[in-house]
Order: C-alpha cells, then sequence, then structure tokens
C-alpha cells in the first residue's frame, strides 16, 4: 500500500526542486512499500550486513527453515550450534539473539514506536548489539515508512546525490546533509528516487 503522504510529497519536491521533479517523473507509478513484520526485518538486515544480497537470502533461507517461524521468544530460544549451522557467522548468531531477546523482554518494544520521534527509535534500535545507525534508519524507511529519514551513511544516497546534481562522484556525508535540507519534511521520498535513479529495481531491506 502506498503511504498516505506519497503523493503530496512527490508533488511539493518536483515544486522545488526540477532536477527531483525529472527524476520523479522518469521513476513511473511506483512508490515505497512497508516491508512488514519489525522482527523480520530487524534479523534480515542482521543476516545481510557486509555479504551479498544472494549469500544473504541462501543464509535467511535455511535459517527461516530452521525457526520454522521467525518470532522472537522461538530465536531466542534457538542453540547456537543451530545458528551457525545456517551459515551465520558466531557474531551475527549472538547478534540474531540478543535481538530476540530485546523483543522479548520489551527493550525493543513496537507498540511505543507510533508515539516516538524518528531519534528515539533510533536510539532504541542502536541499543541492541548489531545494529547502527545505517539499519535503524533503513528500518524506518522500509518498515515503519517515516517520510523524513535522510541516511548519509548510505552509499547510494551519496552517490545518487552525486550523479544528479553534481559531476558523478559520491558525496561527502556531511555535503549530502546540508543538501538535504531542501528536501524536508520528505527526504524518505527523494532518497528513495535518487536510489531508483541508480537503479530501476525498487530499493528493499
Amino acid at each position: 500500500m502506498k503511504p498516505a503522504y506519497w503523493d503530496e510529497a512527490c508533488r511539493e519536491l518536483a515544486r522545488a526542486d526540477p532536477v527531483m521533479g525529472g527524476i520523479i517523473r522518469s521513476a513511473g507509478a511506483v512508490h515505497l512499500v512497508s516491508r512488514g513484520d519489525p522482527f523480520v526485518t530487524l534479523s534480515r538486515s542482521v543476516v545481510g550486513q557486509q555479504i551479498s544480497v544472494k549469500a544473504a537470502q541462501t543464509v535467511w533461507d535455511r535459517f527461516s527453515k530452521a525457526a520454522r517461524t521467525v518470532e522472537p521468544l522461538r530465536v531466542s530460544r534457538m542453540r547456537m550450534t543451530t545458528l551457525r549451522g545456517c551459515g551465520l557467522s558466531e557474531r551475527k548468531a549472538e547478534y540474531i539473539r540478543d535481538l530476540a531477546a530485546g523483543f522479548v523482554q520489551r527493550r525493543v518494544d513496537p507498540e511505543r514506536w507510533p508515539d516516538l520521534p524518528d531519534e528515539a527509535i533510533i536510539n532504541e534500535l542502536t541499543a541492541v548489539r548489531g545494529i547502527g545507525r545505517w539499519t535503524a534508519e533503513m528500518f524506518l524507511i522500509f518498515n515503519l515508512l517515516r517520510p523524513d529519514v535522510l541516511p548519509v551513511d548510505d552509499i547510494g544516497l551519496l552517490r545518487g546525490i552525486g550523479c544528479a546534481y553534481g559531476d558523478g562522484e559520491k558525496v561527502s556525508r556531511a555535503h549530502a546533509s546540508q543538501f538535504g535540507e531542501r528536501w524536508r519534511p520528505w527526504r524518505t521520498v527523494a532518497t528513495w528516487y535518487l536510489w531508483r535513479s541508480l537503479d530501476p529495481l525498487p530499493v528493499e531491506y
């Protein structure tokens, strides 16, 4: 389902920024889609860290099969040997179990998130081992559909700004942060379209 703010955001971005307007028009009738269950989304992000998309999918398929149901209580009780047997490194196996325990103990509590600002959710998520700011920001974008996230640690965003507005070189995080002020309060939407300008397939995390 399309985020409620999407069409308004596209209109305002196109009016304020002709380059972004061209990117939006070129992309066609596409939009951001929520990636579903919070625990599954975060678990997948941990599994996929620092490995290829194909390798991450293989490990995830093995992990899902071993867990039978990917939900916090079940995963928190899985043995390390079982997790390692799915292809997870020892560190990632620890991260997955810690994440599951965080959900079980309500240190990570999705029920609170609708009332919290972005930074408060980022702080809650990054308190979990294995989840950094980039992962938390991807979660805000792809699971919670927050409209104004600018993930300046994302290589694709930095390259997208450089290609669309510069000489094709990746820009610095500081430059991206300053540059992105023009897209408030729709920086998520601008980021998503910059990703699409580099790759016609929808970005998913």
